[in-house]
């Protein structure tokens, strides 16, 4: 594994692959030594049954309410911590309200993530409507910002959200609280030499820790990635995953762009990292590769590979994950939110 470093290629050539093969090739022999755990691991229960398609989401404020987000439907979804529904913002207006103004600016085009900040309040990436939603804790709209493409949201100290975008030329833009952009920061990893296509490339997901640090998770970069930055902008390490068994992927992934690179077609391509969980007590690192749940120390050294399964043994091919103190909430779409006790807090008691 490599930490701290970034890998950078430059040329859209057959070398490309070769070099990369090669530097992959040096890394998992140091990965290999450090023998990591690998087990299977299956989920105790699903939760929230209703939840399923359309899985988008989940994340778990300062009270222990979790916010699951699903669309198109049923929207936002508030629990409390024993699964009782509190409130639901919807995509679809319910009948009976056009002509209600508050019901019209709560409604949701397409919701892609959420965050919810120490206060309760929720911040929504509307993609259908190009904005970031802010609610309160009792789901009534307070404010909305435009933001283009807005694919996820993680709430930062002092009233401050990160967004991260589908286009924009930097990978994160950072609001005040009133919505203003403050600054932007990432730039994107050279992995193209077409402009578009390398933008779809660095698509991203945020994390967020206690510390302040903000995690950016590369969706579609041939070796998983995720960032560590601070609240300024300042990249710290990068936690990547490059074991020999993620070589076929890599190489598969890299020939891939060869062959996008000569069409004029909008990029396409499938979900290298489909999942990141922060531990944001200690910021410890879970990425997930389809069915695949990697765990990383906050130093990014892997500590453990997890194939993980449905408590009927079905793979569950990981959307979202919620890291808490003691569980794992792991959702898909569209098999739905699996709770899993923490293997690496089983281990040591």
């Amino acid at each position: 594994m490599r930490v701290g470093s970034k890998l950078r290629v430059f040329s859209a050539s057959k070398r490309r692959v070769f070099s990369a093969t090669c530097l992959l090739a040096g890394a998992c022999a140091s990965v290999m030594a450090q023998e990591p755990e690998e087990a299977d691991l299956s989920a105790k229960q699903r939760i929230l049954p209703t939840i399923g398609p359309g899985l988008r989401a989940v994340r778990q404020g300062p009270d222990g309410r979790l916010y699951v987000l699903a669309s198109p439907s049923p929207g936002l979804v508030v629990v409390d911590a024993k699964g009782k529904q509190l409130l639901s913002i919807n995509e679809l207006q319910s009948p009976g309200s056009a002509g209600d103004a508050s019901a019209n600016q709560s409604l949701i085009a397409f919701g892609e993530d959420c965050d919810v900040d120490a206060e309760g309040k929720i911040y929504l990436a509307d993609r259908g409507a190009n904005l970031v939603r802010v609610f309160g804790s009792d789901g009534a709209p307070l404010r909305s910002f435009p933001v283009k493409n807005p694919v996820s949201v993680a709430v930062m100290p002092e009233g401050e959200v990160a967004v991260a975008t589908l286009r924009e030329p930097h990978l994160v833009i950072v609001f005040d609280k009133n919505g203003k952009e403050v600054r932007e920061f990432g730039d994107p990893e050279p992995i193209s030499g077409r402009e578009d296509l390398n933008r779809f490339l660095n698509i991203g997901q945020l994390g967020t820790d206690e510390q302040g640090h903000l995690y950016y998770a590369f969706g579609y970069l041939p070796e998983p990635t995720v960032r560590q930055y601070d609240r300024q902008g300042y990249g710290g390490q990068d936690i990547q995953y490059t074991a020999i068994d993620a070589l076929p992927t890599s190489v598969a992934v890299r020939k891939e762009i060869e062959k996008q690179e000569q069409r004029t077609k909008e990029p396409s391509f499938r979900r290298v990292l489909t999942a990141l969980g922060v531990d944001r007590s200690n910021g410890e690192v879970w990425m997930a590769l389809n069915n695949n749940l990697l765990h990383f120390d906050a130093a990014g050294k892997r500590r453990a590979t997890y194939k993980i399964y449905t408590p009927q043994g079905a793979r569950l091919e990981a959307k979202t994950i919620l890291v808490e103190k003691d569980h794992l909430i792991i959702g898909s779409d569209p098999l739905g939110l699996y709770l899993f006790d923490r293997p690496d807090k089983r281990s040591t008691k």
